[in-house]
């Protein structure tokens, strides 16, 4: 009987030690998967997308600027409100905070895309984010547009907005990016 006893309590400790070291690899797996998700106080994921111009654009930007990443599409009404908003925030900015506008191209078009940059006067790079095997929108999570990440200098996300963003807020996450 003293036996089946000590048996059953090593069997009980080796399943202990067991589950204990699953749940271990577990939580570090999902702690490491939270890390790398692109959210406030954590890098931006990088990425290298053409431009409409066929310039190639990568972040992050070879002169360490804050970089303003804005998600959107043509057909998107509330991106046709922001747009003006950041080409007249662009003008103020211009030199010191970087605007890459990312076209959400597999749901658009690269004609759709020029028309509108043209229509409001884009004067900041558009990419075309149409590679067939990973999307920067999906690497961003972008689950709504407009989704804009503000980056500073370091390459960290230091903002996050999904949807449309109103003048006064933008103009200060602007502000906020060159402390």
């Amino acid at each position: 009987m003293k036996k089946q006893w000590i048996l059953l309590a090593s069997v009980l400790v080796i399943v202990s030690i067991i589950v204990y070291q699953n749940m271990s690899r577990r939580t570090d797996s999902l702690a490491q998967q939270a890390e790398e998700l692109p959210r406030v106080g954590f890098k931006a994921p990088n990425f290298s997308l053409q431009s409409l111009d066929g310039k190639t654009y990568t972040m992050p930007t070879a002169d360490n600027k804050p970089v303003v990443v804005n998600f959107w599409a043509s057909w998107c009404g509330p991106c046709r409100l922001e747009a003006p908003e950041l080409v007249k925030i662009y003008k103020k900015y211009q030199g010191n905070v970087e605007i890459y506008a990312v076209n959400l191209t597999s749901q658009d078009s690269p004609g759709e895309a020029k028309a509108f940059a043209d229509s409001f006067g884009f004067t900041f790079p558009v990419l075309l984010d149409n590679n067939k095997n990973v999307q920067v929108s999906d690497l961003y999570q972008v689950q709504a547009i407009p989704t804009t990440y503000f980056i500073d200098k370091n390459g960290l996300i230091v903002d996050k907005v999904a949807g449309y963003t109103d003048p006064q807020t933008l103009e200060k996450k602007f502000r906020d990016l060159q402390k």
